[in-house]
């Protein structure tokens, strides 16, 4: 029997709050003693952040949540909102407040405006790649751990799309689910099947791997889109021809940079790319003492 035990689905706030409160036990623990031991509790001051790296800002409403709950008297004013185009030497925010407050939030805060900032900027030069095409970028679940809520936002604010969120708001038919289930046939049945005996209302995509599965799919019918799975360029046009605008269609696996607009160019809707995420870089930054 699985350990996990779902109870209900946590809002994206909660999520983020869970991820801020752990973020913080793991690196402050019993104390920063380094801050404790030098800087008096009374000292006040502030930080700004300062952009290293030309790219796209994102997580400033983030970073805002992290100074909050540590210490809501934290003063933030914000000089460049998400989604906006940075270049180094850029101020984005001035923080004002307790000096201990400064020292101790600086790296949880820098950790997810760095990485968020990394994704929206790597996304948007994917979706300027297929400017002049209606092909829409989908990020997936190749996250980080916990972070699944901001790298996601991240994507939206780089000009992409969200795929589902997790396992809990979409059904994605996978190569390994049409295996043990005996069949694409089998997998789609019991899909509706099982939607129907729990009265819920949930999407259906499906991945094929040949041209074999695609016919069995749009034979059977009762899905919304249609995953290509490592199809070739030549045949992910003949795939779309096939589906004629009968479901939606997505490209996905070891589609590159170099050859998504290839891809786009076949009429698919939808490009998923998971090297929005799991592998990006995040954007130069630092949060530095000012006079003010």
């Amino acid at each position: 029997m699985n350990q996990y035990n779902p109870q209900r689905v946590y809002t994206p706030a909660e999520l983020v709050d869970q991820l801020i409160d752990l973020s913080f036990a793991e690196d402050i623990g019993d104390g920063d003693h380094t801050t404790l031991c030098c800087i008096p509790a009374d000292a006040m001051g502030s930080s700004h952040l300062l952009i290293k790296e030309e790219g796209i800002l994102a997580g400033v409403e983030m970073a805002k949540e992290v100074f909050r709950r540590f210490d809501p008297e934290l003063q933030v004013e914000v000089y460049i909102q998400d989604g906006a185009h940075v270049r180094p030497g850029d101020i984005a925010m001035l923080v004002s407040g307790r000096v201990q407050s400064l020292l101790q939030t600086e790296r949880l805060m820098l950790n997810i405006m760095q990485r968020m900032s990394g994704i929206a900027t790597t996304t948007q030069r994917y979706v300027q790649r297929l400017e002049g095409t209606h092909t829409r970028v989908l990020d997936t679940r190749k996250t980080t751990p916990g972070m699944r809520i901001m790298e996601k936002e991240a994507v939206r604010i780089g000009g992409g799309v969200n795929h589902r969120i997790g396992l809990f708001d979409m059904i994605l038919l996978k190569d390994n689910h049409v295996d043990f289930a005996g069949g694409i046939e089998n997998a789609i049945t019991r899909c509706h099947e099982y939607l129907r005996a729990r009265g819920k209302d949930l999407k259906i995509e499906i991945e094929v791997r040949n041209e074999d599965e695609l016919r069995r799919v749009l034979a059977i019918g009762g899905v919304d889109r249609i995953m290509l799975d490592n199809f070739s360029v030549e045949r992910t046009r003949a795939a779309v021809e096939l589906i004629a605008g009968r479901y939606e269609t997505e490209s996905s696996g070891g589609i590159t940079f170099d050859t998504i607009r290839d891809y786009a160019l076949c009429g698919v809707d939808y490009v998923s790319v998971g090297a929005l995420t799991h592998s990006v870089k995040g954007l130069d930054m630092s949060f530095k003492a000012t006079n003010k």
